[in-house]
C-alpha cells in the first residue's frame, strides 16, 4: 500500500508542476482570458446547503435534471463545490456507479490509471487552472455487460456571482455495457457572471455503447471552457449531443474523440443559438485510428443579435477502411451576427479512407420561403416551419422536457428572426 501511495503522490506532483508550468498558455481557439480573476473561495465560506429548495429544483429542471429522479437511474448534483446529491436507484444498484470524484480516487486506486489520459493536463491555461484548483466533478461507472435502460442524470450549478467551477469528470462504460447520461450545467437567476472549467474523460470499453447529452444553460455574461475526450475501444460506440439554451458570454469547446479500437464508432451533434453578444467558437475532432471505424460531426446553429459565432470540425483518418463526415450548417438572423465555418479533413498514410464535409452560413432562403407560402401558410408561418426544421438534427432519447425546450428555442429564433 505505501508503494501505490508513492506512486500516486509522484503522479499528482508531475501534474501539479505540468499545470503550474502552463497557468499562462492561452487557448488554441476562442478568445482569450484570465481565469484567475474568478478564482475565489466563496463557495468554502457558505453553509451547505443539503436540500434543494424549490427555485433551485426548477432551476435543475430546466437543465434536464430530474429532482423527483422520475424515469433516471442514477443522480449527481454538485452546487458550487458542494456535492449535494449522488445516488442510484435501487432498481440498478450493482449495474451503476456514482459519486463525487474525489470519493472515487479515494476508494479506486486504480483511477488514477485514467486521470488526464484523454486531455492532456498543460494543453491550456484553462486545464491547467482546473489541475491546480480542482473542486468536485463526478465519477460515473456503468459496470461490465450492465444494460441501464433508464437515463443517469448529473447537474452542475452554480450560485456564486463572480465565483467559478473547476470540475474533473470521468465516465467509464466498461466492457458490454450501454446507458445515457443527462447532463446539465446551470447558473440560478442571480447569477450574472463566472467561470465554469470543466474536463471530463470518457472510456468506452469493448462492445459498449454510451449516449450523453450535455445542457448548457449558463448566465449572459459567463464564461466556459468544457476540454473533453473520449477514447473507444473495439466495437464500442459514443454519442454526443450538445445544446446551448441561453445567450453566454465566452464560450470554448472542441471535444477529441479517439476512435482506436475496430469498428468502433462515434458521433457529435452540436444545436446552438448564439444571442445578444455571445462569442461561440464550437468543434469536435474525430481521430479515426482503428480499421473500419465510423465518425459523425452534424452541428446546427443560429445567429442572432450581435453574436459571434465559430463551427470547427476536424477528421484525422489513420485507416484506409475508415469512414467519416462533417456537416456543418449555419442560420444568421441578423446583419450584425457573425458565423464561420472551418472544416477539416486529414488523411494520414491512409490514401484510402473516406472523408467528406458539408459546411453552408447564410440567411433564411427567401425561394424557400415564397415557395411554402404558395402552399398557403402565411410567411410567418413559413419562417418558422423553415427555422424548426433546420434545428432539427435528430437527437435519439432526448428527453421530453428538453425536447420541449429545444422546439420553444426553435419557435422563439424564428420569432426573432421576423
Amino acid at each position: 500500500m505505501r508503494r501505490v501511495q508513492a506512486e500516486i503522490k509522484k503522479v499528482q506532483e508531475r501534474l501539479k508542476e505540468a499545470a503550474w508550468e502552463a497557468r499562462e498558455k492561452p487557448g488554441a481557439y476562442g478568445d482569450d482570458f484570465d481565469p484567475a480573476v474568478f478564482i475565489n473561495d466563496h463557495s468554502e465560506l457558505n453553509g451547505r446547503e443539503r436540500e434543494l429548495s424549490a427555485k433551485l429544483r426548477e432551476v435543475a429542471l430546466l437543465s434536464g435534471f430530474d429532482p423527483e429522479e422520475k424515469q433516471r437511474s442514477a443522480s449527481y448534483l454538485q452546487k458550487d463545490a458542494d456535492v449535494l446529491y449522488e445516488k442510484v436507484t435501487g432498481l440498478y444498484d450493482g449495474q451503476v456507479e456514482i459519486m463525487s470524484i474525489e470519493r472515487a480516487l479515494e476508494e479506486y486506486d486504480w483511477l488514477w490509471d485514467y486521470w488526464w489520459k484523454t486531455v492532456d493536463v498543460d494543453a491550456d491555461k484553462f486545464t491547467a487552472y482546473t489541475e491546480l484548483y480542482q473542486k468536485g466533478g463526478y465519477f460515473i461507472r456503468i459496470l461490465p455487460g450492465a444494460k441501464v435502460e433508464l437515463p443517469i442524470q448529473s447537474c452542475l450549478m452554480m450560485s456564486e456571482q463572480e465565483g467559478s467551477q473547476r470540475v474533473h469528470n470521468i465516465v467509464i462504460a466498461e466492457e458490454g455495457s450501454s446507458a445515457e447520461i443527462v447532463s446539465g450545467c446551470t447558473t440560478v437567476p442571480q447569477v450574472e457572471t463566472g467561470m465554469h472549467l470543466g474536463v471530463t474523460e470518457f472510456y468506452v470499453k469493448k462492445g459498449a455503447h454510451l449516449s450523453f447529452t450535455m445542457v448548457h444553460n449558463w448566465a449572459e455574461n459567463f464564461y466556459v471552457r468544457p476540454r473533453t475526450g473520449v477514447l473507444l475501444e473495439e466495437d464500442a460506440s459514443f454519442i454526443n449531443n450538445y445544446i446551448l439554451l441561453k445567450p453566454v458570454k465566452s464560450l470554448q469547446t472542441n471535444p477529441r474523440a479517439i476512435l482506436k479500437g475496430r469498428r468502433s464508432r462515434a458521433r457529435f451533434n452540436s444545436i446552438i443559438h448564439g444571442r445578444a453578444g455571445s462569442i461561440l467558437d464550437l468543434g469536435s475532432v474525430l481521430e479515426l485510428i482503428g480499421e473500419e471505424t465510423r465518425g459523425e460531426a452534424i452541428s446546427r446553429a443560429a445567429a442572432d443579435d450581435q453574436a459571434q459565432v465559430l463551427m470547427r470540425g476536424k477528421l484525422l483518418a489513420y485507416s484506409n477502411s475508415a469512414q467519416a463526415r462533417l456537416e456543418c450548417k449555419g442560420m444568421l438572423l441578423s446583419e450584425e451576427a457573425r458565423m464561420q465555418a472551418i472544416p477539416e479533413l486529414e488523411v494520414i498514410k491512409a490514401p484510402r479512407a473516406d472523408l467528406n464535409h458539408e459546411a453552408a452560413v447564410g440567411p433564411i432562403s427567401r425561394e424557400a420561403i415564397e415557395y411554402l407560402m404558395t402552399r398557403g401558410l402565411t410567411e410567418e408561418e413559413a419562417t418558422s416551419l423553415i427555422i424548426q426544421g433546420f434545428m432539427k438534427v435528430g437527437i435519439d432519447g432526448l428527453p421530453e422536457i428538453l425536447e420541449k425546450m429545444v422546439d420553444e428555442m426553435a419557435k422563439s429564433i424564428s420569432e426573432g428572426g421576423l
